[in-house]
This record gives structure tokens, sequence and C-alpha cells, in this order.
């Protein structure tokens, strides 16, 4: 090439320009002299303290548009992890997006961010040219600039390095700043975690488990009532846990020392109750041979817990308002006044509103008795505390029976959260017991269930092929279930596993109307 060679007619004057023996972009037929102008209002931009998206958006434009470049992205450094992520980006495919990187430039970015040194790299064959050049700030790298486009001159290409090393400089104030923003927000994140998962470490009964937000709500009344002796009435179906309710009150409240005493109002006949409650003195009725006390005198200092109130008769509804309004009584065959102070907690799975209404529940005690209610959620609304429920007793049978049970299998686990438990968490409580003691192999699988939760993948109608293709099908189902979640989605490891071509599994997903993507 001589001293003068000529370069094209420019766009303007249409007169042709000298140039120097080293090529320039008017060899290649552009003209990068309005992008000065640019890069000063994007360092006044990145100087005024703007957001970080929208000084990485005048970037992104001026490289599309005057370095011709048709991919690009801004990569940053996580602080404190090292971890690598696309911050914006320019032309990616979703993929790209989704990866964090160009496809040629998967590595390279993580190569420049750790040396510090830029790499261009030509087209070959017809590919793009690549260029990553590091964001630099008082030597720590924060992050790359990465950038994709057509010609292939090993000098213009350094060149258009150097401008992106000026692009780089101009935003890395910014791109610190915004790092720093960024570790304080995940630090601010990391402590309000921190801090409630301690406060429900704290506020949460260790003898109930489940952390679904129903639960929460009931963990936070718990920890409200505990600072008092307020009587509370506990409501729910059978089986939700309302006696373990109950002890969480007591064991976390002032008087947690003193006695709990337990009563099922619905245990025993009316005849019996009285004397239970309150005691008898000797020779009151028929085998009364010696004087007792009764439950409330046994409670005193502590906690009673009155079960099943709902069945008292009228009766004993009359006797037990007394005690709640004066805390004293008089033991049956007796004229002596006892005094306790204790705490009355009572429970019911009836609506005593409507048992009120009904007259069959006196009005002054429901008002005695529903100062600070507490509303147990059934177990079908809790469905994120199945697992974890099934999971503890799975490890607490597993102890008592002296089996081995490593975990539940993922299509036994599916049907467990697909019933509606009628039962509760004692419903729940049993069916595990019995899957434990029918368990072989360590895993407890579908068909360790009882048959209310089995649930046929397809109708067992003959028009669907008979009982036994139903049954070939379901347990197909379940174990190309078991398989993705085992190997998280991933196909090729399912198929191995199965023994089954990627292929053919893919075909039997299909016919099960199966996603791997819902495993991963």
């Amino acid at each position: 090439m001589s001293r003068r060679s000529l370069a094209p007619a420019d766009a303007l004057s249409g007169q042709e320009l000298p140039v120097q023996d080293r090529p320039c972009e008017w060899d290649m037929g552009e003209c990068r002299t309005d992008l000065l102008p640019l890069l000063g209002e994007l360092g006044r931009i990145a100087s005024e303290g703007g957001d970080l998206a929208g000084i990485l958006r005048v970037l992104l434009e001026l490289m599309q548009r005057h370095l011709k470049v048709t991919r690009g992205m801004v990569n940053l450094r996580e602080p404190e992890s090292g971890r690598i992520f696309i911050q914006q980006g320019c032309g990616l495919s979703e993929e790209e997006e989704a990866s964090g990187s160009l496809a040629r430039g998967e590595g390279i970015v993580a190569q420049v961010v750790d040396s510090g040194r830029a790499v261009v790299l030509p087209g070959e064959a017809g590919s793009q040219s690549f260029l990553c050049v590091p964001i630099r700030r008082d030597r720590k790298v924060l992050g790359a600039i990465v950038a994709e486009r057509h010609y292939a001159n090993r000098q213009m290409l350094e060149l258009d390095a150097e401008i992106l090393a000026i692009l780089a400089a101009t935003t890395a104030q910014a791109v610190e700043l915004h790092l720093q923003e960024h570790v304080r927000k995940v630090a601010l994140e990391d402590e309000n975690r921190r801090l409630r998962s301690a406060l429900q470490s704290r506020f949460r009964p260790s003898n109930i488990i489940g952390s679904s937000r129903p639960l929460q709500e009931v963990y936070a009344l718990i920890e409200k009532v505990t600072r008092s002796r307020t009587t509370v009435l506990i409501l729910g179906e059978n089986g939700v846990g309302k006696e373990l309710v109950a002890s969480a009150i007591h064991y976390n409240s002032s008087n947690a020392e003193g006695p709990f005493v337990k009563f099922n109002c619905a245990a025993l006949p009316e005849s019996v109750i009285e004397s239970e409650l309150f005691g008898h003195e000797r020779g009151a009725f028929t085998g009364a041979a010696n004087q007792r006390r009764g439950r409330f005198e046994a409670a005193d200092g502590g906690t009673i817990f009155l079960d099943e109130v709902g069945e008292l008769s009228l009766a004993m509804q009359a006797k037990l308002l007394r005690v709640l309004q004066e805390k004293s009584f008089e033991r049956v065959g007796g004229n002596l006044t006892h005094q306790v102070e204790l705490r009355i907690l009572a429970a019911t799975n009836r609506d005593l509103r409507a048992m009120v209404e009904q007259g069959r529940f006196r009005e002054d005690l429901y008002y005695r008795l529903n100062v600070f209610p507490i509303t147990v959620p059934p177990l079908r609304e809790r469905g994120s505390d199945i697992a974890t429920l099934a999971e503890h007793f799975v490890a607490r049978f597993s102890r008592e029976v002296g089996i081995a049970v490593e975990r539940i299998a993922a299509p036994a686990l599916s049907m467990l959260m697909c019933y509606h438990w009628p039962g509760n968490v004692r419903e729940l409580e049993n069916v595990i017991e019995r899957a434990v003691i029918l368990c072989e192999g360590g895993v407890i699988e579908a068909h360790h269930l009882p048959p209310s939760l089995q649930i046929p993948a397809v109708s067992e109608s003959p028009a669907a092929g008979g009982i036994l293709d139903v049954r070939l099908g379901q347990a197909e189902y379940e174990l190309i279930v078991e398989a993705l979640r085992l190997h998280k989605g991933n196909m090729t490891e399912a198929a191995a596993h199965l023994g089954l071509t990627r292929r053919i599994l893919g075909l039997r997903m299909a016919r099960h109307n199966l996603n791997y993507k819902e495993f991963r």
C-alpha cells in the first residue's frame, strides 16, 4: 500500500481523502467522526450519576450505530460470589440471554474478567469477529463489554477494541456504584431473611410441624396470647392438632412451670364428669370411699385444657361458667369453696355460635370462652406442610418400627399432596405409619398407600383397555416421574436410568402429557 493511497469518496463532499499506511475506518466505508460528541454525551450521562440501565442503553446504541455491532452485551461480576452475569444486551437470542454469553464467547468473558486483558478474535470462514474488553476501576475488574461484528481486519478490530475500552472506562464508575448498591441490597435481603427466620424459630412452637402461611398466623396468635392468662378457645376440625396448640400456649407462657392438665369432655358420661372436674368428698355417692381432688384443683397454678367442650350438657355448662367467672367451686358432696388460680383453654370442633342459636350451648358461657379464639386450619389448606409432616412421620415411625426408610417416592408424594385429608394430620399420621410398615427397599412407593389415596392415571373402563392396561400405564407414569425428579428433568440421564433411549422416553412422556421442564 502506498504512503498516499486513496480512500472511498467522502459521503458529504464527494472528494477522495488521503489516508496513512495504517488502514482506517474509511477503508471499510465507515466514518466515526461523529462518535466523539456521542462519547462526550455518554461521559456526561455517566458523570451525572444516572441509572446504570440508561447509561448502558446509550452505550449499546453507540456500539450498534457507529461500530456496526450486530450483537453485544455488558457482563458484570458479582463482588461476593464472583458470579458473572449479563446486565444488558442487544441483538441476543433468548438462549443467549438465558445463558448470559454469546455462543462463541462462552468462557472468554470469564478469561477477560480474570486477566483484565482484552481479547480480539477475527472472524474466519464467514463467521463474525469477536471482541471482549474488561471494565476496570482502580485495578479492579468489574465486568466486560462483549461485541460481535462482520468485518475481520485485525487492525480495525484492535481500533474498535480501543474504542470499547474508552466506553468501558467511561461507564466504570457507574458500574462500581451499581455493584456496591447491589451488594448492600443483597446484604439487607440476607439480613431480613435471617431476622425473619429467627423470629419464626422463636415464635414457632417446637411441638408443631409446618411453616405454611395459615399456620404462621396461628403461631403469631400463640405468641401474643402467651403474654397473659386470657382464656383461649381453640377451634378446628378433628385431627388438626388443637391439643398441640394448647400445649404450645401453656409451655410458652408465664405459668409453664405449673401443671398442664388435659380433660376430654366427650370421653366420660355426664354422671362422672362433675366428679372428674371438681372432685368429691368421701361418701358423696356410692363408691366414693375416699376424698378425691378434681382436675381443676390439680391444675391450680398452671393450665387446664378442656377438649371437646361443646359436648358438655347444659347443667355442666352452668357449673363451668361459675369457675370461669369466679375461679372457685365446691367438690361434689362438699360445702367448702375452693379457690384456684389457673388458665383455662377450651377446644371444640363444633360451631358453638350455631349451638347457641339452637339453645344447645349457653350464650354466657360462649362469650366467657370466646375471649381469644384461635382457629387451626385444616390440612387441606396447608398444602406446603403435607410433605414436611409426611417426612417427619416417616422418620419417627422408621425409628419406632426399626425399618430403614430413606424417602417417599415422587408418585407417592404427589398422591399425598392431591388427597383432601378429611381426617387431617391424624389421618396423615396413620397413612404414613401403615406405609412404613409395608415399605420395602427403603422407599415408600404409591402402592404402599391405602386404596383411598390411589388415583388411577386414566379411567378403568373397558374402553380404556381394561384394568391391566390402566395399572401398567399408571406404573409407567410413576417410574417416569420418579426418574425425572431424581435427575432434575435431564431426559438423557432419566432415559439411561430407565434403560430406554431418549427418543422412546420422549414418546412415553408425550403419552402421559409430561414435560421435563416441570422437574427442573
